[in-house]
């Protein structure tokens, strides 16, 4: 693969849903191509597909046709192991939900990919990946609140603990859908504007879900839906 050559590439993306006796198309022969360092914008108003099409680049759902490329290698068929596997080394979620368990710590919360990762050696890799996290949380300017549970953290200190989540695999892809739906205006920026520089700084391939057109417009490049086709963004 080239250095000009896509991170996570997708073609002819298609995907419906049985309504009643009749069936919903959902996705139409949607064409994406994401590159590392830059983030990309993916708008579109509600019921356009967005979430969809989040869901089959992340595996969490197949498509009916088209493929899902990563590093060049067909994902989009794997089994459900493999696919997990796939999740936990090579890609990272931020969710408008924090999606955070309440009964662990923060560190922990960040802690919960590489667990899934290193299932097999956690023990021998405990303090070398609770390290790597620890400084993680740093970055993300967390360092005095690691041992705090969700419930004892604000939402933009919440939101900070799901990045630093998203990203303590060093995933060469990251999906994030609506990361400041939750949060007021002040809030949202300061996390909006932590995600893209710790993105762009670690060159992760970046793909935001938004409805707020001034934060897509501080991406890189922008991908509109309109009813589950890739359309001209409007101006």
């Amino acid at each position: 693969m080239s250095e000009a050559s896509p991170i996570l590439q997708a073609t002819g993306l298609c995907k419906r849903y049985r309504v009643g006796s009749g069936w919903l198309n959902v996705l139409k022969s949607v064409d994406i191509d994401l590159h590392v360092g830059t983030v990309t914008g993916l708008t579109g108003t509600s019921g356009s597909g967005k979430s969809t099409l989040l869901h089959l680049l992340g595996l969490m759902d197949r498509p009916d046709q088209g493929q899902v490329l990563l590093r060049g290698q067909a994902i989009h068929k794997l089994r459900s192991s493999a696919s997990a596997k796939v999740r936990a080394s090579s890609i990272g979620f931020v969710f408008q939900q924090f999606q955070l368990l309440e009964e662990l710590t923060a560190i922990e919360n960040v802690l919960l990919p590489r667990r899934i990762a290193c299932a097999g050696q956690w023990r021998s890799r405990k303090t070398q990946e609770r390290e790597s996290a620890a400084r993680l949380m740093e970055e993300v300017g967390l360092g005095e609140r690691m041992r705090h549970r969700p419930t004892q953290l604000s939402g933009g200190e919440q939101q900070r603990v799901a990045v630093a989540r998203a990203l303590v695999s060093s995933p060469p892809v990251l999906f994030a859908d609506e990361p400041t739906g939750n949060l007021d205006r002040k809030t949202g920026e300061e996390v909006l504007e932590l995600l893209l520089n710790l993105a762009r700084d670690r060159g992760t391939a970046v793909l935001l879900a938004t409805h707020d057109m001034s934060i897509a417009g501080r991406c890189d490049s922008r991908v509109h839906l309109r009813d589950g086709e890739r359309v001209e963004p409007p101006a």
